[in-house]
């Protein structure tokens, strides 16, 4: 008699968790729902021995480089900025807290690729780019005031002497330009098919993962 009831328990056992994998699987396999897509990871920290200085940027207003570190690393509007596996990060701190942000910055296309090359040089389109690295703590108390007054467009032209700025038109066209060549990178392209194969999941009734959840939590003023 035991050996009976025995046998009726792992039979039912076996039941009972058989069924649910088996349903499982069948779930999956029928339905053809695609795998969630994982967003980009943040990026990885950048460590700094200090504080580190910057540098404002010619003929992109109120945008400032670390030129030290080997990234590209931004300060604009009260953010800190970095790309990253072709999407775009940003905290309200150098060192950490970075958040997803859903499309790129609207400076960065002011920014002049071959920045980082001038700046080595010292020299902005064959004109001395006499720069001085502002430190941490002057930036800090500063910058909400630069930025109201134009203080670097207006003041010295960013260090470059003798630079005459380029006018509007120049520098809508040569955003354009930009824009057109970001989008070729091949970094972009993947992040940008990453993004449009999450939202169809999303459309077809996929839980919102958590990079979208929380890349936007405050819009960027312009």
């Amino acid at each position: 008699m035991k050996r009976v009831f025995l046998g009726v328990m792992l039979l039912g056992l076996l039941f009972v968790v058989s069924v649910p994998a088996m349903a499982g699987v069948e779930i999956n396999v029928s339905a053809g729902v695609p795998a969630p897509v994982v967003p980009v990871p943040p990026p990885p920290p950048i460590v700094f021995p200090q504080p580190p200085e910057v540098v404002p940027l010619p003929d992109a207003p109120d945008v400032y480089v670390v030129p030290t570190v080997s990234v590209d690393f931004f300060f604009w509007n009260g953010w800190w900025w970095r790309p990253w596996e072709g999407g775009w990060y940003r905290s309200l701190y150098y060192d950490r807290g970075w958040v997803y942000f859903r499309r790129v910055p609207s400076f960065y296309f002011y920014v002049d690729p071959g920045w980082r090359g001038y700046w080595a040089s010292h020299m902005w389109y064959g004109h001395p780019w006499n720069f001085q690295p502002i430190p941490y703590a002057r930036f800090q108390q500063n910058w909400r005031s630069w930025q109201a007054t134009h203080y670097w467009a207006k003041n010295g032209t960013w260090g470059v002497h003798g630079y005459h700025p380029r006018t509007a038109q120049e520098r809508q066209a040569l955003r354009n330009q930009r824009q057109a060549q970001y989008r070729q990178r091949p970094e972009v392209q993947r992040h940008e098919q990453m993004m449009r194969q999450q939202q169809r999941g999303q459309q077809h009734g996929q839980p919102q993962q958590h990079g979208q959840q929380h890349g936007q939590q405050h819009e960027e003023h312009r």
